[in-house]
């Protein structure tokens, strides 16, 4: 399987083979669609046809190999035969909402202290739990701190390292509920220039300009150490 997002998370469409098509998914030689992961949802859109037909793709998931992705329709869907050619392309103004929110919840992590006990990216919104006790947030601060660097516009890149580093570095991994995977002999992590480096496999812009403004909008305790932060575009970005 061709991952091409994992290289170029700004390609909208590919030319693609079926390998498979079951009730399981169906499985593509290349892809650009993202399958959920890491807190960000799997991409949609179509898969286009010879004859000009397209297929929906309502949901992008992972099977059960690290390669293995599975692109889901809708119940009652004719399946593609293995062989076909087909175009496979995303849902793109959803996808970039999505690069978006990841992205400026890395920043997220740069503002607040703590480690993250669990999040989620969503299409316009998102959130982070840190392990923090009550009090010492506030919203107005946390949302003008985050719109600075967003302003500032730093680059953003991906940087690999072997496992053996990342075991040297703990203090990178700032997730406590979900680690990176090791095993293949490197690590992929989000670099966002002078702000923050962590482990991460999602879709993320090239800049952090391109996310646009943002607020906090709610601030939750849900437990005895740990705080929810929501975030979400501000009106009109």
């Amino acid at each position: 399987m061709d991952a091409i997002f994992r290289t170029d998370p700004y390609a909208r469409s590919c030319e693609a083979t079926v390998l498979r098509a079951d009730e399981t998914g169906i499985r593509l030689d290349r892809t650009v669609f993202y399958p959920m992961g890491g807190g960000q949802p799997g991409d949609h859109g179509v898969l286009r046809l010879p004859d000009g037909s397209t297929l929906p793709i309502r949901d992008t998931v992972k099977g059960t190999g690290p390669d293995d992705i599975l692109h889901l329709t809708g119940p009652g869907v004719p399946l593609p035969a293995p062989g076909t050619k087909v175009i496979a392309e995303i849902d793109w103004e959803r996808r970039h909402r999505l690069m978006r929110i990841h992205t400026c919840l890395h920043l997220l992590c740069a503002v607040v202290p703590g480690e993250v006990t669990g999040g989620q990216v969503g299409d316009g919104k998102g959130r982070l739990d840190f392990n923090l006790p009550e009090g010492g947030l506030d919203k107005e601060a946390i949302t003008a701190a985050l719109n600075k660097l967003i302003a500032e516009d730093h680059a953003v890149r991906e940087v690999w390292i072997t496992d053996e580093d990342l075991a040297a570095q703990p203090e990178l991994v700032r997730t406590m509920s979900v680690k990176p995977p090791t095993g293949a002999g490197r690590v992929r992590l989000l670099r966002i220039e002078d702000v923050d480096l962590q482990p991460c496999g999602g879709t993320h812009v090239q800049r952090t300009g391109e996310i646009g403004p943002i607020q906090v909008t709610k601030i939750e305790s849900k437990g005895k150490q740990n705080r929810r932060i929501n975030i979400a575009f501000a009106e009109g970005a």
